[in-house]
């Protein structure tokens, strides 16, 4: 961790943290976080990637981490955050650059392997497989389903103002490590779902915690509860491009827990096992962890990093 090497590049009309190991001349892998992570969550996997001989780019959204709050959080789009890593690569003279995403991050990162296709060597998504707007899936979950209660202005910012914001992301991370869907009852909030005396998962220390907890404090919510969740109706849209035809001819690894809640959302155990998902992804290879939970590449570093190098080797530009 000391070799990492930590910047603000300016990106459309705002400073965007980045961290980065590895030789500027080895091969690029960047990697995009999901909620309630930053940079950090990818530590195990940069180290490894860069001994491997390849340069690892982490940077942390806008509204998110060390990067720069942008003036109106609430108008934020996926759009912003596709647009923001094509410059950060521009910015750092990278023309080919694989892909490594989870949650969130992988709708960003397969926006922009649709839109700059030639820009991606391959893609290595954990837990989320590509959901083309026509695939046959739909996600209906009731009115406790955490999604729909944080697209609710006020809702979650009320909830979580309970509680320091470092009690917060504790809260979300036990809950998300489990593999239950989080879904509150009626009268009940969805940070009420954990117990103040559960532990945090074994893999996950007191000192990332506080990693979290720190720079969670300095970006708030507000940014983070936009994009994903009040934007995740959002029609990407970009000129010249119809994502409605589009396919994911990248080499793609999706790797996923078997003990993931979002694996248990209603219809997507049978389209990724279906082979459905082949259909707009036709370079896929599918790796299933069965003790995997949501943050896989962090509970079973070891074994992610080598699926990881293995994927990277085989597809090395």
């Amino acid at each position: 961790m000391d070799e990492m090497k930590h910047s603000h590049i300016g990106v459309n009309g705002l400073k965007l943290h980045v961290a980065e190991i590895g030789s500027d001349s080895s091969p690029a892998v960047i990697f995009l976080h999901g909620f309630p992570e930053i940079w950090y969550t990818w530590r195990h996997q940069m180290i490894a990637v860069a001994n491997a001989g390849f340069r690892a780019i982490a940077p942390d959204y806008r509204g998110y981490g060390l990067s720069d709050i942008p003036q109106q959080p609430d108008k934020t789009k996926f759009a912003d955050l596709v647009n923001d890593t094509a410059s950060i690569l521009d910015s750092l003279a990278i023309s080919k650059v694989f892909v490594v995403a989870k949650d969130f991050g992988a709708k960003v990162g397969y926006a922009f392997a649709l839109i700059h296709p030639e820009k991606v060597a391959g893609i290595v998504s954990l837990g989320a497989p590509f959901v083309h707007p026509n695939a046959p899936l739909k996600l209906t979950l009731p009115e406790g389903f955490y999604i729909r209660r944080w697209q609710e202005p006020g809702r979650a910012e009320a909830d979580f103002g309970r509680f320091d914001v470092k009690t917060v992301v504790r809260n979300i991370y036990i809950m998300f490590s489990r593999s239950e869907i989080p879904i509150a009852s009626e009268n009940q909030e969805i940070m009420d779902l954990v117990d103040p005396s559960a532990p945090l998962p074994s893999w996950f220390t007191e000192e990332d915690l506080s990693v979290y907890g720190d720079l969670y404090h300095k970006s708030g919510f507000q940014t983070p509860l936009q994009v994903p969740y009040r934007s995740l109706g959002e029609k990407l849209e970009f000129s010249k491009h119809d994502l409605d035809d589009a396919k994911i001819e990248a080499p793609t690894l999706v790797i996923i827990g078997e003990e993931d809640y979002s694996f248990k959302f209603p219809g997507m155990e049978q389209y990724v096992k279906s082979g459905t998902v082949k259909k707009y992804v036709p370079n896929l290879e599918i790796i299933f962890m069965p003790q995997g939970c949501h943050f896989v590449h962090e509970q079973f570093p070891d074994q992610v990093n080598q699926f990881l190098l293995n994927f990277l080797n085989c597809n090395k530009y």
